[in-house]
């Protein structure tokens, strides 16, 4: 137990304070490209365990929902596994948003790690009125992606991932008599990820893990309502994470998750007429690292971002007692020019035989913000070999 080592765990205290604090100051410098992309449910952290702990996932990656975070981290997992996520989305507008997510494993001896997951984004229902006003009816509106990923394990500390997804986007129905097309579309995607994990070493007396990774996600077509093609949320996630065990009950986690949308829309005028068109995905692999249109203040032109600013940046802390029970923190940040989200996570976890339980609070820091109040459940069932 910790508590015969008094002294050490001050040392431990102090010395992952000191990492937190530096996570949090990385947060200062940087800041989110301003999202031009349509499918945005598919950035949505789908479990309370890694939302609880600042968004932050991609080099922790040590369950089902590694096909989110980052799909190689199954390639180190030979259990199966289900999950299943709710939440209300949106609490503070009271529409009756709310996010599903269903997620499953299976390890194969010899051949990897495959996983699949659905993921429904239910919008509310919209009321549909004909040129007069007159009210026609409502229509539901949703949005649903399925997935399937792999993950390889290269060698005992490499591992590989890939995931591929089919996007359903049903947003309003075709308008014929108003000149309004099929606001429903869909479009595959896909994602590369890779995740290292270093073999246990000694800190100050105690067994290390260090792992890092990245995850490349929704690389694929475009979305096309009406005559305008929308592009997925094409993101690069990267970070590392940092787990000390302390003695057989304690152990600690840190983690830092960096984001970088890969969207660019160019803007183009055609006899006095603005358009913006977006990048196909591979174009948008090495045309988005450039300056980017910042959000339209009030009373103010569109604002030009650098590339720092197109960042947004997660920390979190794990504590674990005999993997048991978990209580957790984090903090997420982007820059007010570029959706301004700033706000606080806490959240716990409950291991008992093949059941989990996790849930996550978030608590913001900027004023009225839709996100206030958000409360994930997270569901993981685990069936060892």
């Amino acid at each position: 137990m910790l508590d015969a080592h008094p002294s050490r765990f001050n040392q431990y205290v102090v010395f992952f304070l000191g990492l937190f604090l530096v996570g949090l100051g990385t947060t200062l410098p940087a800041h989110a490209q301003l999202g031009e992309s349509t499918a945005l449910f598919l950035r949505i952290e789908p479990d309370s365990r890694a939302a609880g702990m600042g968004n932050t996932g991609v080099a922790v990656a040590d369950n089902a929902n590694a096909i989110f975070w980052n799909p190689a981290g199954l390639a180190f997992q030979n259990e199966t596994q289900v999950g299943l996520t709710h939440a209300n989305w949106l609490p503070q507008f009271d529409a009756g948003l709310f996010y599903e997510y269903l997620v499953g494993t299976y390890h194969v001896d010899g051949v990897g790690t495959f996983g699949g997951n659905v993921t429904y984004f239910n919008l509310g229902e919209i009321e549909i009125t004909d040129g007069d006003g007159n009210t026609q009816g409502t229509y539901r509106s949703y949005e649903l992606a399925v997935g399937v990923s792999y993950g390889y394990q290269v060698s005992e500390r490499l591992g590989l991932g890939t995931s591929l997804r089919g996007i359903y986007s049903k947003l309003s129905p075709a308008r014929p008599e108003q000149n309004i097309e099929s606001g429903t579309a869909s479009t595959l995607a896909g994602d590369v990820s890779m995740l290292y994990r270093t073999a246990p070493f000694d800190l100050a007396g105690s067994k290390t893990t260090f792992s890092t990774g990245f995850n490349l996600a929704n690389m694929g077509g475009r979305l096309k309502y009406n005559q305008k093609r929308d592009p997925l949320p094409m993101n690069l996630r990267f970070g590392y994470a940092l787990t000390v065990d302390f003695d057989e009950y304690n152990s600690l986690t840190f983690a830092n998750d960096f984001n970088k949308e890969l969207v660019n829309v160019e803007r183009q005028v055609d006899q006095g007429d603005t358009t913006y068109v977006a990048d196909r995905f591979y174009e948008a692999l090495f045309s988005s690292w450039g300056s980017a249109r910042g959000e339209q203040r009030r009373g103010q032109g569109a604002e030009s971002l650098g590339l720092v600013e197109q960042f947004t940046v997660g920390t979190g802390l794990e504590y674990w007692y005999s993997d048991l029970f978990a209580l957790r923190t984090g903090y997420y940040y982007e820059d007010p020019d570029n959706g301004g989200r700033e706000f606080l996570n806490f959240g716990a976890g409950l291991r008992y035989n093949i059941v989990g339980v996790d849930i996550s609070y978030i608590y913001t820091l900027e004023r009225d913000s839709p996100l206030a109040n958000t409360l994930r459940f997270s569901l993981l069932f685990d069936f060892p070999k």
